[in-house]
């Protein structure tokens, strides 16, 4: 014989008309069928009262909540969230409460699960490499103390030609410095926007880059024209690890910000892709807030260096027991009476050769070690950027 299975609401009605027979008792049937007397009676009474439909389960939710959420709170977050797509729930609320103090504006997480809710969070899948532990990188603690570079992928506008966005930020309050839609990637066009930043911030402590160009060179100092300069002008040039963009993750989360909000699609000409970089970089600074500064926007925070962009390059000085030698046009110094090779960017620059051992030589540009020059071997190992 077949197991015959029984609905819930079948069940209920065969206790409900046990019940009605009066051949037992309510203490009976509820020992019989295993539920509590008020249960028992509770069956009972919804029968009489609705039939079969009575005996349905019901919805627990009260009929009415004090702390259910404001519609009209609820709405002006998604209309926050449908004007900024890109921002967080945290962010969205955090200038929500700056526009309009007096409202109870929910928690992050009440905001997150809102628009989770609506349909106006997309999941994003999170990669799950290990990090490369950072390189000797100055720890950054004050404004202008490191300001971080970068050349974001190159894309085509309309017209068909290259776009390389050139992008400068101060490290300690993610201040966009510089964001200029470059119609090439030479070293020329990358110092004159250093030159406006400088004109107009000042002079950072450092400059922090990747191994690319211009700011790096092939060679054995790995110096470029660029960082010769801003070495000139007594900024100590860092170069994160090869293959760790890591190193530098706020820029890179920064580009992929850009990216999203001004490139797709591209403009149709370069000039409109600029206009669309200055006003991407007036909300950045002055309206949409950064976690790490308390969700204020950056321009709350940043000043500008007061190290002011010299008129002329300053002479660059030695210590006395130095040994100073005038690097040639084709990148080699005289040594006795033999050409050493160190770099052609260095041409024209003086470098200094200090004793540290037994024919063991430091050279050093400026404040920069470069690198230890053994001269029983004539050779040269380079060493990372540090200062002297």
């Amino acid at each position: 014989m077949p197991w015959q299975e029984m609905s819930p609401v079948d069940l209920r009605i065969e206790f409900v008309h046990a019940f009605q027979t009066g051949l037992w008792s309510m203490t009976e049937l509820c020992d019989q069928y295993q539920i509590s007397r008020k249960t028992g009676y509770k069956w009972v009474d919804r029968y009489e009262a609705d039939g079969r439909a009575g005996l349905r389960d019901r919805s627990r939710r009260p009929h009415h909540s004090p702390r259910a959420s404001d519609p009209a709170i609820v709405d002006a977050l998604c209309a926050a969230r449908r004007m900024h797509p890109t921002w967080s729930a945290r962010k969205l609320l955090a200038v929500l409460r700056r526009r309009q103090p007096t409202i109870a504006w929910p928690q992050r997480s009440t905001g997150a699960a809102w628009l989770k809710a609506r349909g106006l969070v997309r999941a994003r899948r999170r990669p799950s490499h290990q990090r490369a532990p950072s390189g000797p990188l100055a720890v950054v603690e004050r404004l202008n103390q490191v300001w971080t570079t970068d050349f974001k992928g190159e894309f085509r506008v309309g017209t068909g030609q290259y776009c390389y966005p050139f992008t400068l930020r101060d490290a300690f309050s993610r201040y966009v410095l510089r964001c200029d839609a470059l119609a090439t990637k030479d070293g020329a066009a990358t110092r004159r926007c250093f030159e406006r930043a400088f004109a107009e911030f000042g002079l950072p402590d450092r400059i922090r880059s990747d191994n690319g160009g211009p700011f790096a060179a092939p060679g054995l100092t790995r110096l470029s024209h660029l960082s010769t300069w801003w070495i000139r002008l007594g900024i100590v040039p860092e170069r994160i690890a090869l293959g760790h963009p890591e190193q530098n993750g706020s820029h890179e989360q920064f580009h992929r910000v850009l990216k999203r909000e001004t490139a797709w699609p591209p403009a149709a000409t370069l000039r409109a892709q600029q206009q669309r970089f200055r006003r991407f970089c007036t909300e950045y600074n002055d309206e949409r807030p950064h976690e790490a500064l308390g969700d204020q926007p950056p321009a709350s925070v940043y000043t500008a260096s007061r190290r002011p962009l010299p008129v002329r390059l300053p002479p660059i000085e030695y210590p006395g027991h130095c040994e100073i030698r005038r690097v040639s046009s084709c990148g080699t110094v005289s040594w006795t009476s033999h050409p050493l090779y160190l770099s052609t960017v260095l041409a024209g620059h003086d470098v200094a050769f200090e004793e540290i051992d037994d024919a063991i030589w430091r050279v050093m540009f400026a404040s920069i070690i470069l690198a230890r020059f053994d001269e029983r071997t004539r050779t040269l190992t380079a060493v990372a950027h540090a200062t002297r």
